[in-house]
């Protein structure tokens, strides 16, 4: 069964200390929070919305992130943040300006500050719908996507780890999102 927006995504927990090893069913799984806007993109042949958190359509406003999920190919419902890099680093007030824009305005802020979606989660795929799967599931479909190229620039993969050392560093240090988007935005 497909699903239909407006879709309610799963929402993560912030933790300033790491649950107690074996707490978590399934293990722990740790994604660094980029500076964005949460968003679901539903692509379809021939149609794309881009829904906001709250169930806003972000469409007119990221004209770039519509016409890659035009050009998919496939059938895939996303889940991610979307990001604005300027100067080497997100850029939240250029992505709140970019979210006002519609039409040609919007086109060409795109052209000179394009947008990215950081993707986490994928919830739906060729017509099926992922929610009741398991996340390392739906993220071995995700990495799968991203490895036969059918994602890629503006999509990029968000980075994880299950490593509680490099998890415990990801909450407290940050790291550097444009450094990773432009390292992919090079890649083949």
């Amino acid at each position: 069964m497909a699903l239909i927006p407006p879709v309610a995504p799963m929402l993560a927990e912030a933790r300033r200390v790491l649950p107690p090893e074996g707490a978590l069913p399934g293990g722990l799984v740790a994604e660094q929070k980029a500076d964005g806007f949460r968003a679901l993109v539903f692509a379809r042949p021939g149609s794309v919305l881009i829904q906001s958190r709250r169930g806003s359509d972000l469409t007119p406003a990221f004209p770039d992130i519509a016409a890659a999920a035009l050009a998919l190919g496939e059938v895939l419902i996303l889940d991610g943040e979307l990001v604005v890099p300027h100067r080497g680093r997100l850029d939240f007030p250029e992505l709140q300006r970019r979210a006002r824009r519609r039409g040609r305005s919007a086109a060409e802020v795109a052209a000179l500050h394009p947008a990215y979606l950081i993707v986490f989660d994928v919830l739906e795929a060729a017509g099926t719908e992922r929610l009741a799967r398991p996340y390392r599931e739906r993220r071995a479909l995700l990495e799968d996507l991203f490895a036969r190229d059918v994602l890629g620039a503006p999509f990029t993969l968000c980075p994880n780890t299950t490593d509680r050392g490099t998890a415990r560093w990801a909450t407290l240090a940050g790291g550097n999102w444009s450094d990773y988007l432009a390292a992919r935005r090079a890649a083949p």
